[in-house]
Formats: C-alpha cells, structure tokens, sequence
C-alpha cells in the first residue's frame, strides 16, 4: 500500500478516492460473502486486489472485477506477476448490464463535489432503475445502490463503506433501497476505523446483505477491533430491529450506541418549533475576508466596510459572549473582522478589492458565483451559536453582542415562540440530559469526531412550549448566571430536565424526587 503510494503520488491515491482494505476485514468480508455457497465473486472496485487476496486457500472459485484507475492494475499485474485479464478496467458506474452470484467491495470514496461524471452517471440510474439521486449523494453510496440492483438470486454482498449516509439526507434512498426487501442481515460499525483507513476522518462499517433470507430483524453490531471479526457469530449486536421499525427517514447511527434511556415523545417537539439552526457566513476565501483590525488600520479600509465577526470557534472561550468579550478579542488584535463592502465602497477598499481580483480571490467556488463576488452574504447575529464539529460534547454559546459568525457556528434565529424561551434552550441545550438527546442527531465521523449539520439540529427534538412553561422564568435566569461564571449547567438545573427521559431511567439516576413527581402528574411547575 505504501509502496503504492510512493510509486503514484498522494495526489493519485486521492483523486480516485483509493483506501485500501485492511486484510483482516477482506478475510471477514470475502468469507462472509461466500458462505452463500455459489462458488462466483464479483469485485467493482478492484484495487490492489484486497478481497482477491482473501479468498480462503484450496478453495476454486471465478473472480472477476472492475477498476476505473489503470495505474493501479498496472502496478498489481507487476508486483504479483499475475494475469490481469479477469478486471475490467472501466468506470462501473457506467458499465451495466450484468448480474453477479456474490459481490464484496470496498467502494471509492469521493464527496459529491468531487464526484467525477457526476451529472451522467445520476442521468444513468433514473434511466436504468427510476432511482432519483440526491445531489449529495457521494461515491460509494453510488456504488452501494448499483450493486444492489445488480446481485442475483439468493447471492450475498457485503460493502465496506462510510458509515454517514445513515445519518444524513440523502442517505433515505440508500435506506429504503436496503431494507425494501427485507435482505438486509446486519450493519456493523468499526469503531476501530482508525486501524482501517488511518487517514480517513469518517465513519467506517460493513453492510451484510443475504438476498438468499427474508430477515425478520436488522441487526447493528459495534466491533471495536479487527480481531473480533474472527469470532463475528459469538458477538451480540447492540440493536436487534424488526423490520416494520425501521424508518428510512430516522437517523440510523444512534442505533450502534446502548442507549441509557428512552425520551418521552409526548412531552417534545422538533426544535425548529421555536425557530431555526443555519450555516454561520461562507466567504469562500477567508484569507481574504477575514482581517486583523491592525490589517484593516494597515490598509485604510473604513469601519462600516468591516463587520465584527467570529471567525474560529477558539475564538469563543465562554458559554456566555458578549460585545466586552469581543471588543477584548479586537483590542488583542485577533481576525474578528469581515470585510464587506458595497457598490459605493472607498478608494481604499477599491484596492483592497483589486488586489483580491489579481490574486484570484474572485475565481473560488463560492466567489464566482456571487455578483460582485465581493458581497458577503446578509446575516443577523445569532442568540445562540452551537459549534459545528466536536470531540466530546458539542460548544452552545448565549450570544449576547452584536457580532456575526462564520461556518465555524451554527446560529439559532428564534420565532415567536423561541424568542419567549431562548434562555431555557439555551439551559437545555447545556444541560446533561439536553445533550444526550441533542446528540443522537450528530453525525458521526472517524477518530471520534461529531458533526451537527443546521438540519439535523432543527429536527432534534426540544422539550415542548408546555414543558419550557413548568420551568420558572427565575430559575432559568439563575441557572444562566451560574453557567456565566462557572462555564457548567449546574446539576440542579439537570434535574429540571429529568422529566424528559422514561420514568424507569430516572429512578435508575435516582433523580430528584420533585422531578419524578412531575413527571408522574404531568403538571406543576418548577420553581
């Protein structure tokens, strides 16, 4: 695999979007596959020839393969000395026409805004299979959707892939397409990605379907190393799922943790009830937006062509921000500034503009788009900003100043009814049982990394307006005070929030008797 690398650049490797199966997973995989008994193996991106190498010793079976990238055929047909004529060397997202008895793959993985031929092969599917693919579907979701159409009678496949499309939008096809037929056996989530793709930042597991069975469950299994592979049958899976409960629409990820509790539906809503999560500001080249007020000074551009902005989450030190904070942050000479000029901009901020254009600041993505691609886009600032990736527990921030963001935050605009209750999401949102629940709606990424996309937060569940009117509007405010000066929700605000988890959890948290009171009536207010 290094060998490889050396001999073609890093630049190849990730243009075709090549991580490479590790030999024990091949094993698993390859093994699995052909316990379906038909003696026939179809591998649709080949590589370096991983699950070829897998194939268990004395053991005749016909192989064959597809590999867009020719370099990397070359260079296995030379390192092996073996006959390459069983791989195709072409697109198989353009290549149709064919069933096969068994399929293993470990798919190319490409973001949709690397998606080679992108445009043709989605033209392709709704011509072929009347499928409709989301514009952000990406690579190996493709490849998974193909080969599903493409696997004969009682065959099995098993496809090493990103783990995200269970948890995203475009991943409800994807879904629905797995479980229509119910042939889906078991997803396993390798928390050992780490050892697999070692610089791939995602989530990595293994789809089991057996086209062979109608299952009458979907099972999610957690393997947390390699080795544990080897003895697969004597593992329990986390989650054992009847069909008629499996929603294409839900977020499948959580379904890989034991969960500690259930949450009591009747008592929330969808937090886009109270308003909504977007995107912090996307320049499309900070190196030239974001400014140092000594930069600015430098420069000579004026203060109304410079908007006060967050530029790095680091930035933000404290669950409570406020314009002191910002204007310490200024006075350090931090970027906290964005340039934005309008049509009747300075002789200063012409130049600024003119050296942006000689440099190629206005032929990014996002600029040569915009008309003038100078114009930031309009924002307000948010009351409540909530970081974007984590490791640990996710930032929420009360904004109290006057200050934008960019897309290191997700800002919350409230409506009327959040406006009423910003500071009770925002103890929620703190709180220990707030963040388990908000936390079944990230995605989850490699090497522990969490992501919150603005639609997942706004469909997160929050406790509902009659829930929020129990609370006392003091003891929120107090709770508040107390997260100013220590950085923590303090565990008496947590206890105003038991309620929201089934009864059984909170008599096993041995939670405060006034919150299990409440939740038993289902009236009274906290106070």
């Amino acid at each position: 695999m290094f060998e490889y690398t050396q001999h073609v650049g890093e630049g190849h490797r990730k243009f075709f979007g090549q991580f490479f199966t590790h030999p024990d997973v091949a094993r698993f995989m390859t093994r699995w596959t052909l316990a379906s008994g038909k003696r026939s193996l179809f591998d649709p991106a080949f590589g370096l020839g991983a699950f070829y190498e897998a194939i268990p010793e004395g053991l005749s079976i016909t192989f064959s393969a597809c590999e867009l990238d020719t370099k990397i055929v070359d260079f296995w047909q030379q390192k092996t000395g073996l006959d390459s004529s069983f791989i195709a060397t072409q697109d198989y997202l353009r290549f149709w026409g064919k069933k096969h008895a068994n399929i293993v793959c470990n798919p190319p993985y490409k973001r949709f805004q690397k998606f080679l031929n992108r445009n043709g092969v989605f033209q392709e599917f709704q011509q072929r299979l009347g499928i409709k693919l989301s514009g952000y579907t990406n690579t190996a979701s493709a490849f998974l959707l193909k080969s599903l159409s493409e696997l004969g009678p009682a065959g099995r496949m098993a496809y090493l892939m990103p783990l995200e499309f269970l948890n995203t939008g475009y991943g409800h096809l994807v879904k629905e397409k797995l479980i229509e037929s119910r042939h889906l056996f078991a997803i396993l989530s390798l928390t050992c990605e780490k050892d697999i793709f070692p610089d791939a930042v995602t989530s990595v597991g293994i789809i089991l379907y057996d086209k062979a069975v109608r299952h009458a469950s979907v099972k999610f299994y957690s393997v947390k190393s390699t080795a544990e592979l080897e003895t697969f049958d004597k593992i329990d899976p986390v989650s054992d799922l009847p069909y008629k409960e499996l929603n294409p629409n839900s977020k499948w990820l959580p379904l890989f943790q034991r969960q500690e509790f259930e949450v009591d539906q009747a008592k929330m809503v969808s937090l886009d009830f109270f308003g909504r999560f977007s995107r912090g500001i996307a320049t499309g080249a900070n190196d030239f937006f974001v400014l140092r007020p000594s930069t600015a000074k430098e420069k000579g551009i004026e203060k109304s062509e410079c908007i006060p902005c967050i530029t790095k989450s680091s930035q933000i030190c404290k669950p409570v921000f406020n314009d002191a904070d910002y204007e310490a942050l200024s006075a350090s000479d931090k970027p906290v500034l964005l340039f934005s000029a309008d049509s009747a901009h300075s002789e200063e901020a012409e130049k600024y503009i003119q050296f942006g254009e000689n440099t190629g600041f206005n032929q990014r993505f996002i600029t040569k788009n915009r008309k003038p691609w100078y114009k930031i886009e309009k924002r307000r600032p948010a009351p409540l900003l909530l970081g974007v990736f984590s490791r640990g527990g996710y930032k929420i921030i009360l904004n109290n100043s006057n200050v934008l963001n960019l897309t290191c935050f997700h800002g919350f605009q409230p409506n009327l009814f959040g406006s009423q209750y910003l500071e009770h999401l925002f103890l929620y949102l703190s709180s220990a049982t707030g963040r388990k629940i908000i936390s079944l709606s990230m995605r989850k990424y490699g090497d522990s990394l969490d992501k919150f996309e603005p639609n997942d937060l706004n469909k997160a569940l929050a406790p509902s307006p009659e829930f929020f009117a129990l609370i006392a509007k003091s003891k929120v405010a107090g709770a508040v005070e107390e997260i100013k000066e220590t950085g923590l929700a303090p565990q008496w605000a947590d206890d105003l929030f038991l309620p929201l988890k089934q009864f059984a959890f909170i008599l096993q948290a041995q939670g405060d008797a006034q919150a299990i009171q409440v939740f038993q009536q289902g009236h009274g207010e906290f106070s």
